[in-house]
């Protein structure tokens, strides 16, 4: 059977964690950062989960982990 293909933008972006959850980076830090208060960007900067309803889409998009 062939290797499945990995989707490129998802690698990038999402990875999964060793309890097998989907983790991502958060949205919102790519421009306009003076508008935003320096807790709010503070907050953005750490990680956060996928929610369970995408993980099984990302999890195909990702057959071999990353």
């Amino acid at each position: 059977m062939p290797k499945m293909k990995t989707h490129s933008g998802t690698k990038k972006r999402c990875w999964i964690t060793g309890s097998g959850r989907v983790r991502r980076g958060t949205a919102g830090l790519g421009h306009m950062m003076r508008g935003k208060s320096a807790n709010r960007l503070r907050r953005l900067r750490k990680h956060s989960m996928c929610s369970p309803t995408h993980e099984h889409i990302l999890k195909r998009m990702l057959p071999y982990g990353r």
